[in-house]
């Protein structure tokens, strides 16, 4: 429909200006969050194309583990990222473009979306729709597929999720050296260390004198 792709050529616009603006900036926080905004653009664009569980995958460790540990992990960083000669550019930019050039020769024998006939909605996938009601007795076949007829598969992205968690966890010296790391800050002290004491201001000398309300009797 219309709507739909109108949508998804939304979707793909955001994707792009999200990922224009990591490249550009320089501040590893703001790259970081970047990087979360453009997991969740990404899992909302796998809803509107069906794919819920790659959705759910999506957000919950591209937007939320990852990152977590993007965060934890730059605190052994600096806060801005050093300039890159244009020299190291060259590069990575040429890799990117090939790469582009083939993903966009390959969608010529890629199927139409929503073709009834594609690999995606025939043989072995229809088998599970037919055959997760009497086996897994589960009415969600995406749940069926991922906990059961995938289990190792879940299995191994939890286990590769784990390992990098512990591994951001060792490098922040989490390993028996906890509270013995301390941040030390980059900025520049403007203030004292300590508020200024109040001073007593002085009376001018022609000010009157308190009359002394006590006395013997």
């Amino acid at each position: 429909m219309p709507s739909t792709i109108l949508l998804d050529i939304g979707f793909m616009a955001m994707l792009v200006v999200v990922a224009f603006a990591i490249v550009r900036l320089r501040s590893l926080f703001a790259i970081v969050m970047l990087q979360g905004v453009y997991s969740l653009v990404s899992a909302a664009w796998f809803v509107s194309l069906d794919a819920v569980d790659v959705a759910f995958t999506e957000a919950a460790v591209g937007a939320g583990v990852s990152t977590v540990l993007m965060l934890a992990a730059m605190l052994l960083a600096d806060r801005d990222s050093k300039p890159v000669p244009m020299s190291r550019q060259i590069g990575p930019l040429l890799i990117v473009i090939l790469a582009g050039l083939a993903m966009f020769y390959a969608l010529g024998d890629m199927p139409i979306y929503g073709d009834p006939n594609s690999p995606a909605n025939s043989y072995v996938g229809m088998d599970y729709i037919e055959r997760t009601a009497d086996e897994i007795h589960i009415p969600n076949v995406v749940t069926a597929v991922l906990a059961s007829y995938r289990g190792y598969d879940t299995f191994g992205e939890v286990v590769v999720v784990f390992c990098a968690g512990l591994g951001v966890l060792l490098l922040l010296g989490l390993n028996g050296n906890a509270g013995k790391w301390r941040a030390q800050p980059n900025g520049v002290r403007i203030s004292k260390a300590s508020a200024p004491a109040a001073r007593r201001r002085p009376l001018p000398a022609d000010a009157p004198k308190a009359k002394k309300t006590g006395g013997k009797k």
